[in-house]
């Protein structure tokens, strides 16, 4: 039986992104894709320390493919029309999407794609939803640990004072969160990250 995990040590793993995002989007010490590179890993030893099932991805069949391509798609139609209705809604929309944008500058997109491909995408929901939310289910039940999972996941982004980073981090939250809740395995999440990651920020930029 794989041993519980304390809420304090949940709790912990999220104050210690708090601070990684933090650094990350407003000290922004080093460069942003090695910084986030970092991160994440930083996030992926804590949370195995803890747990070594965090990285354990089960069986992988057609069906997680097809969810994660499909799903992929949908998300980024969700957010093309969101870009379009924010515009209409806030008056720095534009000014704080650039300011994420920005963070490409400067960078070979070739490098930044193979990040959010390899590290990034997968590392992100082998956090939040393969560490996080799994244990916070596991104490609260699964409705209630993908709730509170979807708060935390937001709350983080909060740090980096940037609205529709927020705004994004909420709906990508419930959006992957409500899929690994259905399916109880993060390949076909992982594979809709990545694939929205490197359409969002290098194929389609939604700017």
């Amino acid at each position: 039986m794989n041993r519980r995990i304390g809420l304090n040590d949940i709790l912990l793993t999220v104050a210690i992104a708090a601070v990684l995002w933090f650094l990350m989007f407003v000290i922004q010490p080093i460069n942003f894709w090695l910084e986030m590179s970092l991160s994440i890993f930083i996030l992926l030893l804590v949370a195995y320390f803890k747990d070594h099932d965090v990285i354990r991805v089960k069986e992988f069949h057609l069906r997680y493919l097809i969810i994660g391509i499909t799903s992929a798609m949908v998300l980024y139609g969700v957010f093309y029309v969101g870009n379009i209705l924010s515009g209409l809604l806030f008056s720095f929309k534009d000014a704080q999407i650039a300011l994420v944008y920005g963070n490409k500058t400067g960078t070979n997109p070739y490098l930044i794609s193979a990040l959010l491909l390899f590290l990034i995408g997968p590392g992100e929901e082998l956090f939040w939803r393969g560490f996080v939310q799994k244990n916070l289910s596991t104490h609260f039940g699964n409705q209630t640990g993908f709730i509170l999972g979807v708060m935390l996941y937001t709350a983080v982004h909060i740090v980096t004072g940037n609205v529709m980073l927020v705004i994004a981090a909420f709906v990508c939250g419930i959006f992957w969160g409500w899929i690994y809740q259905k399916e109880k395995n993060l390949t076909p999440v992982i594979i809709s990250h990545c694939l929205w990651d490197v359409t969002v920020f290098v194929l389609l930029p939604l700017q």
